[in-house]
Order: C-alpha cells, then structure tokens, then sequence
C-alpha cells in the first residue's frame, strides 16, 4: 500500500543462512552482528501476518544495545507502516525517538503514522522538532508536512470539499492513502516477480485521485454504514486506472484515497466523499506530502444525471500545476462497459500507455463495470485488515464475493483478484464460500497454494 510505503526504510539484507524463527516464537537474540537478521525474520512474520511474532521480535532487538540504532528504528517504523500497522509505530518507536541522536528518517515516519491515525498534534510536536534540526535538504518537505497538518487536517474546508464529522476541535481529520500496486496483489507478495510488471529508467510517476462526487454531503452516520455505488465507483475507477499503468512500460503509479479519523480510534473510522473537485492546493497537498516525485496527478468527478453516471478526468503536469487534458463519459447501465472501455482506452492513447513485459500478460477486463466492483471490494476488505476502516462501511461482503468468483474462470487476473478477496474475507470472519472454479495456469495454482 503506497501509502504505508512510504514508510519503508531500506530493507537489511538476510546474513547468510539465516532464517525467521518459527511462528509463534520469538526469534534468538544474538550478537549485534545479527540484528539484521531478526529485523528480516520480523518482517517476515509481518509478511505472514503474524503481528504479535513481530512485536516479540521488535522489543527484544529494542531492549538491547542495539535499541538505540538509528537505522533499526527506522527499519522497524518502516516495516511497521509499510504492512498498515500503525499504531504499534507509535508505542513502539515515539517513546525511544530522539531526533539529535537518530536523525530526520524516523521522525518523518513518526509524523505520517499520526497524520494516518489523526493525531495533528502529534505530527505538530514531532514536526517542530525536526524543524529544530536546521536540515536545509529537509524544508520543503517539512513546510509539506506542515501544509498538511494546518490544512489537509484541521482546517474546515480542507481536503477538497471533504464531507464528514468533525473533530474534537470542530475540524474534520481526513487523510489520505496511496495504493502502489495493484488492490488485489497484496496477499500475493511472494509471487511477486511473477506478477508485477519489472521498472527501470526514467519512469513517469501518475497519481489518480478519489473522484468527487460534487454537491453530495452524506452524514456521518451514513457514511459509517456500507457504501452506495457512486462513492464505491468514486473510489474504484482511480484504483483501475492505477492498476493499468502499473502494468505500462514506463509509468509507475499510484491511487489515493480518503478516510476521515475518528475521535475514538480506528473504529470510529469512515470513508470520505469530496463534495467538490481537487483543486491546485490540493494537489500540492499531494505532491508534497506522498513521499516521491511525481509527474502527473489525475483527479475529477463522478455524478448521476437522469438515471445515467456522468465522470470527468482531469490530467494535471505537475511541474507547473498545468490541468493538460479533460475526458469526460456518460454511460448508460445498458452501455457501461462499451462506455467505460472506450474512456479507459482514450486514457491510455494519450499517455502513451504501453504494456510492460511481465510473466503476467495484463489484460484490460472485457466487462469494466463488473470488475470496478471488484476493485472496490478489494480495497474495502484490505482497509478493514488493516484497521483504516471497520467492517460496517463496506458493502455486503458475501454478494462481492459471490460476483467474483462467477468471474473467476474468466482470465488469471479474475481469478487472483477473487483469491485474495476470498481469503480475506475469511480471515476477517465476513464471509466464507466455497471455492469457486479458476483460470487454469500455474500463477493461479500458486495463488491457490498460498492463499489456501
């Protein structure tokens, strides 16, 4: 999850011969020299979603000499972040974080597992004192982190039009997450290189923002409860256009979206509608807080008129805040997926969008519409994994997964796209189902193999 992962510090390589402890127990601590090792094994448990094999493992490597390290606590509120696991970051690394003798790294993921968490006066305190480090190299994202704090999370007109309840302070705390990978790959980490597309070069970097639903302010309670198509699409549509570069030869990409914190903990959590498009202030909220450069941001609105959905893209240059080119469709639910296809089609002709060689041939769905849905139900799941969001906002689980696994024969992306969601689902006790039949090829038996 690109949002998480711009926590992650530069993975320590495993010593040699080394391997996790088993699940369940805590990993051996040994001479320094090993530290890596166990900061790997952690991971690893991480990986396998073993949250307290972690832990175990990050208190003994933190109660020891080399508790003090500036590149294990980096490490530790990388991973940590990069898996969704905010809150142990902040038990874990704020108490022994002190910016003289570990540096800006830390602190840096310290203030955007409190912006995630909606804590601005955390993020504020350690800010401050990562502006006491008088680091020139360091300013312009700083003075990000600052925007971000003043506007992004307290005041009430920020976040582009966000609807939704307020704050102690009377301001709604929003914030925002970026996808990196496909939804549907995060399950299948092992299988990476036979699914992800290889970079290198000079790659274009591209965001596709949560679309607006202009002139829609949902209360809070409704948007605790599950969400309505258009707010599911709101979300979906950026997550498929991200999806599909991934997969060009030359773009790297990202979609972000919104939730608003609540004032009692993650469970309090909710889904964001923007009533109004992203403006440029927005967008330099964006750029300046996501962590990496990037080249162009896609943003826009998506709305029902007289029974049909009408969406607007807008393809921003970054350098220069440009707005470069405007799409725009209206479809019909007779006609979604010719609609659909045609518009994602007219996307990628004007990004020159070209496929990357990868073991997976990614193929553009042949029924868009039903495979937004998909896409939706992906995120969802994973953002109630990850305690961003309680299972009460998501729509029904057991008629998502029922609809992707009718699909489920129809191609390999189908098919790991139905694994991953079923699997979730299951180990969040929302659903279970029987196994439905598969694209038949290797990729998809391995998935089957590690998914279960």
């Amino acid at each position: 999850m690109g949002f998480f992962d711009r926590f992650a510090a530069r993975k320590p390589a495993p010593g040699p011969g080394s391997l996790p402890a088993a699940a369940g127990e805590p990993a051996p601590v040994g001479p320094a020299g090993s530290v890596q090792a166990r900061l790997l094994a952690a991971r690893e448990r991480l990986e396998a979603r073993d949250l307290p094999g972690a832990l175990a493992v990050y208190e003994e490597v933190l109660a020891g000499p080399a508790g003090d390290r500036a590149d294990v606590l980096v490490t530790i509120s990388g991973d940590l972040g990069a898996s969704g696991h905010l809150a142990p970051i902040v038990e874990l690394i704020a108490p022994r974080y002190d910016a003289d003798r570990h540096g800006p790294a830390t602190g840096l993921n310290l203030i955007q597992a409190y912006l995630a968490l909606g804590n601005a006066d955390a993020a504020q305190h350690v800010l401050d004192i990562l502006f006491a480090l008088n680091r020139p190299e360091l300013e312009d994202r700083l003075h990000g982190f600052s925007n971000a704090i003043a506007e992004l999370l307290a005041a009430p007109d920020a976040g582009a039009g966000a609807a939704g309840a307020s704050g102690a302070d009377g301001a709604p705390k929003i914030g925002l997450i970026t996808v990196s990978k496909p939804v549907w790959f995060y399950g299948l980490e092992p299988l990476a290189a036979q699914v992800l597309a290889p970079k290198g070069g000079r790659l274009r970097r591209i965001a596709f923002t949560q679309l607006a639903q202009p002139g829609v302010t949902p209360s809070a309670e409704a948007l605790r409860g599950p969400e309505d198509e258009i707010a599911r699409l709101s979300r979906a549509l950026p997550l498929w256009f991200a999806e599909t570069f991934s997969f060009a030869a030359l773009y790297q990409a990202v979609a972000a979206v919104a939730f608003q914190a609540g004032a009692e903990g993650p469970a309090g959590n909710h889904p964001v509608v923007f009533s109004s498009e992203w403006t440029p202030e927005n967008l330099r909220q964006l750029v300046e807080t996501h962590g990496e450069e990037l080249d162009y941001i896609v943003t826009g609105s998506l709305r029902v008129a007289a029974g049909d959905h009408e969406v607007v893209l807008r393809v921003w240059e970054v350098k220069g805040l440009r707005e470069r080119k405007v799409f725009s469709a209206r479809w019909a639910p007779s006609n979604a997926d010719a609609v659909l296809a045609r518009l994602h089609a007219d996307v990628r002709a004007y990004m020159e969008w070209s496929p990357a060689s990868a073991a997976y041939a990614y193929v553009i769905p042949s029924q868009p519409r039903a495979w937004l849905d998909t896409l939706g139900a992906s995120l969802g799941l994973f953002l109630a994994e990850k305690s961003v969001l309680p299972p009460t906002c998501l729509a029904p689980v057991a008629a998502d997964l029922a609809a992707a696994g009718a699909r489920a024969a129809g191609s390999e992306g189908a098919a790991l796209a139905y694994l991953t969601l079923r699997a979730r689902a299951r180990q969040l006790g929302l659903a279970e189902a029987p196994l439905a039949p598969l694209a038949r090829s290797p990729l998809v038996q391995s998935a089957r193999e590690l998914l279960g």
